[in-house]
């Protein structure tokens, strides 16, 4: 047995022994920082901060400074953040240079909430300053990152673009950071989105470019294949065991369960609460497995009630949510996520159902080797088109799935929405991040070419509503012809549709959403299909509703169409009123004929024995 008791081989003994020095201030910095290395390495933190917090109330040092910092550290991993906080600024406090306590207190003052706090105390660091290019460079970029990060979230999205651009031209091998950087480009209608910067050419940037952002960027679905493989290569654990068992279960209904962080007021419970709500319960188990907010919307509440079985998995590690699925012997895995924002693809990648498909959320191939189908429909994804696919296409009559309970506010005058009764009114309700320089200029020349139009769009962001009007005053446009509408609840969005004359569909990034609304709600939806699944969501519906004249395949098509329309109304007055005659029959919006669809095709690839063979 040790002399020195502080070096016993029983954690318990050194800690009281640990406690005991200190308060006789007899514990040294370097025995303090032994013992609590030792605890941590044993997990134990409640302990670790009882001695710090015992030696600091009892001793003197001049390294008071670390051990308040490790404090900190300590306090942070119990999710202690308000004595966190404290601990931090006693540290710079007795050294006010110590540029880690300075980011540190950012961190923990973020995770409480205050986020513009924490900009406040890293921008500290930039100014006066604790870090730069030359001084403290690994902590320069993180401050830059943090700080583009959560300026990003907080939608103050001109000032993170510039942090992050501050951090690639410091260090140009970020990929992470590209790939922000670029998507904060096309949220601002920053033309063009991929600007070489020193050590980053155009490649660079679009090798590093997300899926969800070439999805906007480009028409070739090689592309849109090879940049989704290459993000599972980096990011998603391919080396883990399959949990469920290859030869699936026997159960007497089928479990299907869907896997999203979208059951709430999103775009996706906004198109597929029905579907959960029509699902034959003779046939099978309804479940959902969600990390969603709870947000307290009537469409959460009545995607919850739609299932038979709702199991939150927001505090579980992606091994531990794929285990709890298997637990649940899920037959059939609908992931609404793909790779957008938020996703969990490293839960799929455990395989915890026998069959796992992607559906609707990521309208593009996956590139994950654990997905088995993508639905879809024929004209979504043509034949010539597969081979561009990871996984294989579930054939349905039409891809998408509606909501005909949909709720939609009393219909407004023009005069409500800002909007003049004499104008020729088009539309496009899109995220401006879907929007490109080409097809923008293409939009311009139709509302050139049409002197008593205006062009109504979503108010995405202050910084692409003025990208957007400088680049409609290049083309000869007037700022007051492009009419700007806020985002609203969505049964007043949805009540807005009525009062436009056409919708303008985004390529190569369609509208899936939008362009469902604008069809319910009767407004007819001009389209431009190209190759990849994105740039033919919309030419999927109007097939579905037998409206192939709003189908165009250039933008040269797109315009002339347009302008035709606009001129000769009689034309578009015939195309509305078979829309919204056809409306309740058609392919698109009878869900009982889609939900039946949707379970044969599932129940045939579960009844199948090998889906990848």
């Amino acid at each position: 047995m040790p002399e020195n008791p502080l070096e016993s081989l029983n954690l318990d003994v050194v800690l009281q022994t640990a406690l005991q020095f200190a308060e006789q201030a007899a514990l040294e910095p370097m025995q303090l920082i032994g013992v609590a290395e030792r605890l941590g390495q044993a997990r134990r933190p409640a302990d670790v901060a009882q001695l710090y917090q015992t030696w600091l109330g009892h001793c003197t040092s001049s390294a008071d400074y670390i051990v308040q910092f490790n404090l900190g550290v300590t306090l942070s991993q119990l999710e202690q953040l308000p004595a966190a906080e404290q601990a931090y600024r006693a540290a710079i406090q007795r050294k006010p240079d110590f540029a880690q306590a300075w980011f540190n207190l950012g961190a923990v003052i973020e995770r409480q909430g205050r986020a513009e706090n924490a900009l406040v105390i890293w921008q500290s660091m930039l100014d006066h300053p604790l870090v730069g290019p030359e001084l403290n460079p690994d902590l320069y970029i993180m401050v830059l990152n943090s700080m583009g990060r959560l300026m990003e979230e907080i939608r103050q999205l001109h000032s993170a673009e510039e942090k992050l651009q501050a951090s690639l031209q410091a260090d140009p091998a970020q990929p992470k950071v590209i790939q922000h950087w670029v998507h904060l480009r096309q949220k601002q209608c920053e033309w063009p989105v991929l600007t070489p910067m020193p050590g980053l050419s155009v490649g660079d940037m679009l090798k590093a470019t997300s899926p969800l952002a070439m999805l906007s960027a480009s028409d070739d679905p090689g592309l849109q294949l090879a940049t989704a493989l290459r993000f599972v290569s980096e990011r998603i654990n391919q080396r883990v065991a399959e949990l469920a068992p290859k030869q699936g279960y026997a159960h007497p209904k089928v479990r299907i369960a869907f896997l999203s962080s979208d059951f709430c007021l999103h775009a996706v419970s906004l198109l597929t609460v029905e579907l959960f709500e029509l699902l034959d319960r003779e046939r099978f188990e309804v479940y959902g497995f969600c990390w969603s907010r709870e947000d307290g919307s009537a469409l959460r509440a009545r995607v919850k009630a739609a299932m038979d079985y709702f199991v939150p998995i927001g505090g579980l590690d992606d091994a531990s949510a794929a285990q709890l699925i298997r637990q649940h012997e899920i037959d059939i895995l609908v992931d609404l996520q793909g790779l957008t924002s938020g996703a969990r693809a490293n839960i799929l990648a455990y395989r915890p159902a026998p069959l796992q498909l992607t559906y609707l959320g990521f309208p593009g191939p996956t590139g994950l080797p654990c997905v088995d189908y993508v639905i879809a429909d024929r004209y979504l994804i043509p034949d010539a088109e597969k081979p561009f696919y990871s996984e294989r296409p579930l054939y349905l009559p039409v891809f998408q799935c509606s909501d005909r309970q949909r709720p939609v506010a009393p219909l407004p005058s023009r005069a409500e929405c800002g909007l003049p009764d004499d104008r020729f009114v088009f539309c496009c309700f899109n995220n401006n991040y879907k929007f490109n320089e080409e097809v923008f200029s293409s939009w311009m020349r139709i509302l050139a070419a049409v002197p008593d139009s205006l062009f109504w769009l979503l108010a995405d962001n202050q910084w692409s509503q003025a990208n957007l009007i400088a680049c409609a005053e290049r083309h000869g446009v007037a700022a007051e012809r492009l009419i700007f509408a806020p985002r609203v609840a969505p049964e007043l969005y949805l009540a807005r549709y009525t009062v436009a004359d056409l919708f303008l569909d985004a390529y190569p990034f369609n509208g899936g959403t939008t362009a469902n609304d604008a069809l319910w709600m009767g407004l007819p939806v001009l389209t431009r299909s190209g190759r990849t699944f994105a740039s033919r969501m919309a030419g999927s519906l109007l097939t579905a509703l037998d409206l192939p004249e709003l189908i165009t395949e250039s933008q040269s098509d797109f315009e002339q169409r347009a302008i035709a329309l606009a001129t000769e109304r009689e034309q578009l007055r015939g195309l509305r009123q078979r829309l919204q005659q056809g409306r309740e029959s058609s392919l698109l919006f009878d869900m009982p004929r889609f939900v039946r669809s949707f379970e044969d095709g599932l129940l045939a690839a579960h009844n199948s024995h090998s889906p990848r063979d």
